[in-house]
């Protein structure tokens, strides 16, 4: 198989997680005799360096005609610490889920065994933890009309949702729970917004064409306490833009590190796959940034592919590795790795023939959905 990937590393420690990714994925190439062509374009700050805008029409291009875009970071602090800045990096991911049609943010949370410590929560919490969260990307109060009073005695933001952008995220969600544990939990505000209310209705709907999956729902402000109280509950969780930025940067503490987690944005015409954390400027070029969440994410894009048995070779190599007590800095392991080491050590794992899967080793990713 011949695929075309745009890699968009950004700004900070993205280029050197992304190069470990690129590292992986050609690991699998070699072993299950793919190739995969990389087109390298511009984003962020790095962008805005040196063309003046955070997405170049021709990194937009690049995208639009690949098969999938692994994405790294962006940010800078030059740009976060000026209020006068009228161009900032985090434009060009706006601009980017926009051309793109992004619209659903799928962050899946689990834990590792041996990682249950660096959790905030009890390990008797989050032992076992398994969940996806479905985040809609283009509507909601993000994207409503907004505006403020010229003397700046009051300002609003519209929230608007129409049908089309509920349906489907929900269609995604709920084939989605068919590969795990069947449940989806909505989360909104229907005891108060309307649009939380055309939420629901939309839903329910569409729910009795999945009568093998139970359906509950939780208003949002119950489900940040439920997910700190017993996260193992939730299987696939659902909800709008707002309420899902917050809700999956909540929840991305549970498993200890962000360094840990990987995220896939799905597209009307390219989806994007990426790591959740930041660009963190402070740790770039210093060999500690740890790049499990990129390569995780590498595993998600061949998910998207239809690559299944590749991904899980990716996500075996990654378990593997933690299980021995090898990682960054972040992660206080036994045996302390850098960003360049990691990488290398699991695309060597991954290109090994004889390296094994276990079926109870390795954490499902996005299957036959995406």
């Amino acid at each position: 198989m011949k695929k075309k990937i745009a890699v968009l590393p950004g700004d900070g420690i993205g280029p050197e997680v992304t190069w470990q990714a690129i590292k992986a994925l050609d690991a699998v190439g070699d072993r299950f005799d793919h190739y995969f062509e990389y087109c390298f374009a511009d984003v962020g700050a790095t962008a805005i360096d040196k063309t003046g805008s955070p997405l170049p029409d021709l990194t937009l291009e690049a995208c639009m005609n690949a098969d999938a875009v692994l994405f790294g970071a962006i940010g800078d602090p030059k740009y976060d610490n000026d209020p006068n800045a009228k161009v900032r990096p985090e434009q060009g991911l706006l601009a980017l889920r926009k051309g793109l049609g992004l619209y659903a943010n799928i962050r899946p949370v689990t834990t590792y065994s041996n990682l249950l410590h660096l959790s905030p929560l009890k390990e008797n919490k989050v032992k076992d933890v398994d969940l996806v969260i479905f985040r809609e990307l283009t509507g909601g109060i993000y994207f409503g009309e907004k505006g403020r009073a010229e003397d700046n005695s009051s300002a609003f933001d519209t929230c608007l949702y129409k049908r089309e952008e509920i349906e489907r995220i929900t269609h995604l969600s709920f084939q989605h729970a068919r590969q795990r544990r069947k449940k989806v939990t909505l989360v909104d505000k229907a005891n108060v917004l309307e649009n939380s209310r055309l939420w629901r209705h939309v839903v329910q709907e569409l729910s009795t064409g999945y009568p093998d999956i139970e359906l509950d729902y939780m208003f949002v402000d119950n489900a940040a306490m439920q997910l700190i109280q017993w996260p193992k509950q939730f299987d696939v969780v659902l909800t709008s833009n707002m309420f899902g930025d917050i809700l999956s940067d909540e929840a991305s503490v549970i498993a200890g590190s962000m360094g840990l987690l990987p995220s896939a944005s799905i597209g009307l015409h390219t989806s994007m796959f990426e790591p959740i954390h930041g660009s963190y400027p402070q740790a770039a070029g210093s060999d500690i940034a740890n790049p499990m969440a990129a390569i995780l994410s590498a595993a998600m894009l061949l998910d998207s592919l239809e690559l299944f048995e590749e991904a899980k070779v990716i996500r075996a190599a990654v378990t593997t590795l933690l299980e021995k007590g090898i990682g960054t800095p972040e992660l206080s392991p036994r045996i302390t790795y850098g960003t360049t080491q990691i990488g290398d050590t699991i695309a060597h794992m991954i290109a090994e023939p004889d390296f094994m899967i276990k079926d109870d080793q390795v954490n499902e990713g996005i299957s036959t959905i995406i």
